[in-house]
This record gives C-alpha cells, sequence and structure tokens, in this order.
C-alpha cells in the first residue's frame, strides 16, 4: 500500500514545494507527498493522510480541529496538535529549568488589560500592587518583555527600565507577557531540530535586519567551539524529547561560554530560502522529507501514531529510573537570594477594563 503525506502550509512558497519534490523523490513509489486538499471535515473520518506536516494551524483554528480529529484516526501530525495547542513560552522556560538547561531570569506578568468577560473580582486572587521591587530586583534592566505564548517576533520589547515597562506593557493591552533578563551574548546560535534526532546549528544574528540574520559566522574557534557545538546539540535534544516537538527550532544565546536557551517554541519555525540561505534550506527540506518518510513507512493503521513527549509520558506513566534533578528554590528561598539595590519603589499599576473593539498593537524591537 502507498502511504500518504500531506503538508498543511499558508503563505509560505519555498519550502512546501521543495518538501512535496523531496518526499516523492526518497520515497520511490512507496510514499508519496502532496499539498492537504480539504473540501469537508466530518468528524471521525480519515480523510487517507499518513502523516500530516502542519505549518499553519497556530493560525487557523478550523485547521487545528481538522487535525486533532486527524490524529484521533491514527494520522501522524508533525507536530502533536493536542500539545502543540496547550504548550507556552513560560512553561518551556520551567520544564528547562528542571531538565537543567540554562535560561534567562524570567517572570510573568498579568494582562495590562483584563479579559473580555470578566471583573474586578475576576482579580480577587492577584495582589495588588505586584511585588514589582523583588521582580526588578532579580529581573534587571535592560530586559526584554515578550508574550508568553507568542511568535514571530511580534509585540517583543527592550525596556531600560520600570518607567519604561509600565509604558510599554499599557501598549500589550490584553497579552500575557514574560519580562526577561537581557543577555548580553558573545555568540548566538539558531538550531533546527527534527524527529527528536536530527539536530542543524546555525550561526545566527538576531540584531541584524530579518533577510540578514543568517549571515554571520561563529565567533568561538577551535576545541571551545567544538564543546560549545557538542553542548548545544546535547540541550537540543533535551529540550525537544521533553516536549514532544518532531519539527522546532530552539535559540541559544551564549554568554561566558554558557548557551541559554532563549526561544524553543517554534512548532513552524522559517524554512524559507531567502531568509535562512541556500545550505539551512537544504538541510531542511532534505531532512524534514527523510522524517515524513519514516514516519509513513513506520505508520501502524488504526492505532494512535501521535508523538507525546517524555514530560506526558512520564507524568502517564512514571519512570522508575531515579532522576537527577536541580535543586529548585522555593518561592521563600529565592527571595532570600534576590540582591536588592536601591530602586525606588514603583507605584501600583491596576488592570484596566478591556476596551470595545480594540486590537494588541504588534511592535518589534531586538
Amino acid at each position: 500500500m502507498v502511504k500518504k503525506v500531506g503538508i498543511l502550509f499558508g503563505m509560505e512558497d519555498t519550502f512546501p514545494w521543495a518538501f512535496i519534490d523531496k518526499v516523492n523523490e526518497l520515497g520511490n513509489g512507496k510514499v508519496i507527498a502532496e499539498a492537504v486538499k480539504i473540501d469537508k471535515v466530518q468528524q471521525g473520518i480519515d480523510y487517507g493522510y499518513h502523516v500530516i506536516v502542519d505549518r499553519i494551524s497556530q493560525e487557523v483554528p478550523f485547521y487545528r480541529a481538522y487535525l486533532k480529529n486527524a490524529a484521533l484516526l491514527g494520522t501522524t501530525v508533525i507536530n502533536n496538535p493536542f500539545w502543540w495547542s496547550a504548550d507556552e513560552k513560560f512553561f518551556n522556560n520551567c520544564l528547562a529549568m528542571q531538565l537543567g538547561v540554562p535560561v534567562p531570569k524570567t517572570v510573568l506578568l498579568p494582562s495590562k488589560v483584563r479579559p473580555d468577560n470578566t471583573s474586578d473580582t475576576s482579580f480577587r486572587n492577584l495582589v495588588a500592587p505586584l511585588d514589582w521591587e523583588y521582580i526588578f530586583n532579580y529581573i534587571g534592566f535592560p530586559a526584554y518583555m515578550k508574550p508568553h505564548d507568542g511568535g514571530g517576533w511580534k509585540s517583543v520589547y527592550r525596556v531600560e527600565n520600570m518607567d519604561d515597562l509600565f509604558a510599554k506593557h499599557e501598549e500589550t493591552e490584553q497579552l500575557v507577557m514574560m519580562l526577561q533578563e537581557e543577555i548580553i551574548f558573545d555568540d548566538y546560535y539558531r538550531v533546527y531540530s527534527l524527529g527528536q534526532k536530527y539536530v542543524h546549528i546555525m550561526p545566527y544574528e538576531p540584531r541584524n535586519e530579518f533577510h540578514a540574520r543568517y549571515a554571520t559566522e561563529p565567533k568561538t574557534k577551535g576545541e571551545e567551539h567544538k564543546k560549545l557545538m557538542k553542548t548545544i546539540h546535547d540541550y537540543t535534544l533535551k529540550l525537544n524529547k521533553a516536549l514532544g516537538y518532531d519539527f522546532n527550532t530552539v535559540e541559544f544565546a551564549v554568554r561566558n561560554g554558557i548557551p541559554y536557551a532563549i526561544d524553543f517554541c517554534n512548532p513552524a519555525p522559517d524554512a524559507d530560502i531567502n531568509s535562512v540561505g541556500q545550505e539551512n534550506f537544504d538541510w531542511i527540506v532534505m531532512h524534514s522529507a527523510k522524517l515524513a518518510v519514516e514516519k509513513a513507512l513506520a505508520h501502524k493503521p488504526k492505532q494512535n501514531n501521535t508523538s507525546w513527549g517524555s514530560f506526558i509520558e512520564n507524568c502517564v506513566t512514571p519512570s522508575n529510573k531515579a532522576q537527577k534533578k536541580p535543586n529548585l528554590k522555593n518561592a521563600a528561598e529565592a527571595k532570600k537570594t534576590v540582591v536588592k539595590p536601591t530602586t525606588p519603589k514603583p507605584k501600583a499599576k491596576a488592570i484596566k477594563k478591556a476596551p470595545i473593539k480594540k486590537t494588541a498593537t504588534a511592535k518589534k524591537s531586538k
């Protein structure tokens, strides 16, 4: 039986067609690929794809629901639509700490504007004002503020001080934000991870214009560079095996030889030839097609073929194997370790009622 691979995509126009061609080449008649075709979605019906690569459902809820139905009926969906729906960047950082992967110091901030259909009493558990003095002393300035579940560099702010933070927080409206320590980096890398086994490390310069971010070279050399690449490779696999992503990128900012995982919730990462360049494009096309063919040939009919990360698997079936975890502090212990420089105590900032028919302004900064 010929196995069928589909790719679900939107505006991108170089990777999907190259992926389809490469799968058809590698499949050797046993595996074929096409753009997913949807003319109706009836509950409980299998529409014939053994594997679907998802590049767009984060933007289109209709597609996400379609993919959950497909996964339920046995399609291998890359990435798992159930986990992707549940995941977000703040949780990623918390999990990384448990895994022993360095991440920037980060705190979660409530939305500046109340969510729709809420009132003051909806927030009776939220202390006002927040412990801003602790937060500022812990994170320091300058810092970055970004959505806890965002992507594509939307609504990312660099903040210089507490007044700058409060002014920019006003613009975020109903977005739940993270305030994150700025890592002054010596080197920076973006890493493709496929199938929790294929890893491609790319020098990356996030301060460049978007089209030129991959046009850079490693700053480390010799044995130091080899050691750094091994650490980044191992951290990348550790994170993606825990999260269960089969198609993802991880970004690392290197400070004093230590790679800090900055962003690793990118289940539909950039793969356009015009931004990543020919060499990186060729790698991602080849290895994503190779992975899709492997998944198609391994597909088991009428079974659940969904890939889950070790975090979920260990929750469902705890491992008897002893796992060494970092000794993380509780709230009281953490408070004792924060150095308290002399900073003026910030004024309370209240959560405002949502304005009618107003959307958040996307702003980019780096």
